[in-house]
C-alpha cells in the first residue's frame, strides 16, 4: 500500500505544530554531501504551507542550508510518522525579543508524506525533559515561540 502524499500540512499536523515539540530535521551536510540529522524543538507551523523553526546562529544547520536548502522535518504525530519536505531560507538572521542569538528559518513545504511502516501506528508521543533550570527553560521557550508567531 502506497502512502498518500499531500502538498501541505493536514489539520492534525498543523495543530500539533502550534506549540513547542520534538522533531528531527534532515539537511544535506555542507562538508560531506551526506545526510545530517538534528533534533530541534522550537518549531511552529505559520500556516498549512509554511513552517518556522529557530536555531542558534552557530548551528551546523545554517551552514548546511547555505549550500543546499532542501530539508525534511520528521514529525511523529497523529498516530503516525511524517516526512515534511521543503525548501528552507533564513527569514531573520537574529530573532527579535529573544536573549539568545537565534536565526529564524522559514520552510516552504513541497510535500508531506506519511512514512509509517504498513500495519502499525504510534501509540505514545515522544517526551523529553529539559535538563537545565526549568524556569529559565520555560521562559526562553515562551519568548522564542512568541517571537516566531510575530515574525
Amino acid at each position: 500500500m502506497v502512502n498518500q502524499v499531500e502538498p501541505k500540512l493536514i489539520k492534525p499536523l498543523y495543530d500539533e505544530l502550534q506549540k513547542e515539540r520534538f522533531v528531527t530535521l534532515a539537511t544535506v551536510d555542507y562538508e560531506t554531501g551526506g545526510p545530517n540529522i538534528s533534533a530541534i524543538s522550537w518549531v511552529l507551523a505559520k500556516d498549512e504551507s509554511t513552517i518556522y523553526f529557530a536555531v542558534d546562529n552557530r548551528s551546523r544547520i545554517l551552514a548546511n542550508l547555505g549550500e543546499n536548502n532542501q530539508v525534511v522535518i520528521n514529525l511523529i504525530a497523529n498516530e503516525s510518522t511524517y516526512a515534511i519536505q521543503g525548501l528552507a531560507q533564513v527569514k531573520e538572521e537574529r530573532l527579535k525579543d529573544v536573549p539568545l542569538k537565534l536565526a529564524l528559518i522559514e520552510v516552504s513545504i513541497t510535500a508531506v508524506r506519511d512514512v509509517m511502516f504498513y500495519g502499525s501506528k504510534i501509540v505514545s508521543d515522544v517526551q523529553y525533559d529539559k535538563t537545565y533550570d526549568k524556569n529559565a527553560a520555560q521562559k526562553l521557550d515562551k519568548q522564542v515561540m512568541e517571537a516566531m508567531r510575530k515574525a
